[in-house]
């Protein structure tokens, strides 16, 4: 597992040095767009809209439209801001972690230590684990400002993007504001309906069939040397951003079946240290330099 940033936590007057791993990865089949005739592949070229040439990515910059003007934005012009991207992650507040909405959560890090000492880390992962919060905090990636929120999972700490306030809409649907009678009687019967559904969650339990029916149906074509060969055409794409296709096979979508898991007997207990971390006489609290937040 490669890193993708070196940087560290800012916790207080206690500095802690980081990796961040992305968590969670896409295993989508990747499709190419070819042409039906003879199966070459189609690329798409960055041509100029206003003077018709293909332009090389060197000559490319990025440019804000209101509608009518376009603001030419340099490396200069992007250099000079104020917020800068930086190598610290910043905890600004410790929150209940119950106040953060599901909703506002967007992608998933992990955290590795990247010291040879890892007091610190374990320091601040045992403080989250034994005072139950989560920290908030404010990050840089990929020259964006962001929001996170820093979290346990097991031995690691995980840091999840946060949406900003302003990027979460509002659920503004005229049909909620009607009034709606549900009898007592239609209750029961819908709670008995998610009782007989209730299970503990088991993400192994669930698979992506659409997938595992794409898989089949590609080995099928194999198998009966129904492809053609076109290893010079995607030979010469190597290197470049893939293709994904804009229609979905329509056959393979009505053929996915509804599946229910199977109920999980079993709870998961996750496991949690419960020693204390710290050199004798060390204070939490005394070396934390208290912050209001932004």
């Amino acid at each position: 597992m490669r890193s993708i940033w070196n940087g560290a936590i800012a916790f207080g007057l206690v500095n802690v040095p980081v990796k961040i791993h992305v968590a969670t990865m896409d295993h989508d089949i990747g499709l190419h767009q070819v042409h039906d005739a003879d199966g070459g592949r189609i690329h798409y070229h960055r041509r100029c809209e206003e003077c018709g040439q293909v332009v090389d990515y060197e000559h490319i910059v990025k440019a804000y439209y209101d509608g009518e003007r376009t603001v030419v934005l340099t490396a200069e012009d992007l250099a000079s801001l104020t917020v800068e991207p930086g190598r610290e992650i910043e905890v600004v507040q410790f929150v209940p972690g119950e106040q953060l909405d599901p909703l506002r959560f967007g992608r998933s890090y992990y955290l590795e230590p990247a010291s040879k000492s890892t007091r610190g880390y374990v320091l601040l992962r045992r403080t989250l684990e034994e005072t139950d919060r989560t920290a908030i905090v404010k990050f840089s990636l990929r020259q964006k400002s962001r929001l996170g929120a820093l979290r346990v999972r097991g031995n690691v700490m995980t840091l999840q993007s946060l949406f900003w306030d302003d990027e979460v809409r509002e659920a503004d649907f005229p049909a909620l504001e009607e009034t709606v009678r549900i009898s007592p009687g239609e209750l029961e019967m819908s709670a008995a309906l998610v009782e007989s559904f209730s299970s503990d969650f088991s993400p192994g339990d669930f698979t992506d069939e659409y997938r595992e029916q794409l898989n089949m149906l590609i080995r099928a074509k194999l198998e009966k040397a129904e492809a053609m060969d076109t290893g010079e055409t995607f030979g010469e794409a190597v290197g470049e951003e893939e293709d994904r296709v804009l229609e979905l096979l329509e056959a393979l979508r009505r053929s996915v079946m509804e599946s229910r898991a199977a109920k999980n007997a079993g709870a998961r207990s996750p496991s949690a240290g419960t020693a204390k971390t710290g050199a004798p006489g060390t204070s939490i609290a005394g070396a934390v330099r208290h912050k209001k937040g932004a």
